[in-house]
């Protein structure tokens, strides 16, 4: 299984062509994808008209979906964020620290287009397709 970022879910509903929505598109036909609850929050709101809404609401509810915010991943993101601030580096958004701890902990690959993964990816060792 592969968690996909809302910057991928974002461009794809969108019709942004990426070399990550193609992947996505890929991967939706071939294996199981989750989501996280702020994922899904983050992409959900984006949504301008009501039937586009619905639809992805739809849709993503039928995806496995994944509390990320438990007093252990909380933590552990913390000391992550701790450990790349001592090597001079910041992640710009909490939100996404805790994405990649989440990650990271479960041995889920990321889907994502976002720099603030690039360093988890270096640093502490977050698979990302």
């Amino acid at each position: 299984m592969t968690l996909v970022d809302s910057t991928v879910w974002i461009d794809y509903f969108n019709g942004v062509l990426s070399r990550e929505t193609d992947l996505l598109d890929r991967k939706l036909a071939t294996e199981r994808i989750g989501i996280g609850d702020i994922i899904l929050s983050e992409v959900l709101r984006g949504f301008k008209d009501d039937k586009g809404f619905e639809k992805a609401k739809t849709y993503l509810l039928t995806l496995p979906c994944f509390d990320l915010c438990g007093k252990e991943i909380v933590m552990k993101s913390a000391e992550n964020y701790r450990s790349l601030r001592k090597k001079g580096i910041t992640v710009r958004k909490t939100v996404d620290m805790i994405i990649g701890t989440f990650c990271i902990e479960n041995d889920l690959p990321l889907l994502h287009s976002d720099r603030d993964f690039d360093p988890m990816e270096k640093h502490l060792g977050l698979k990302v397709v």
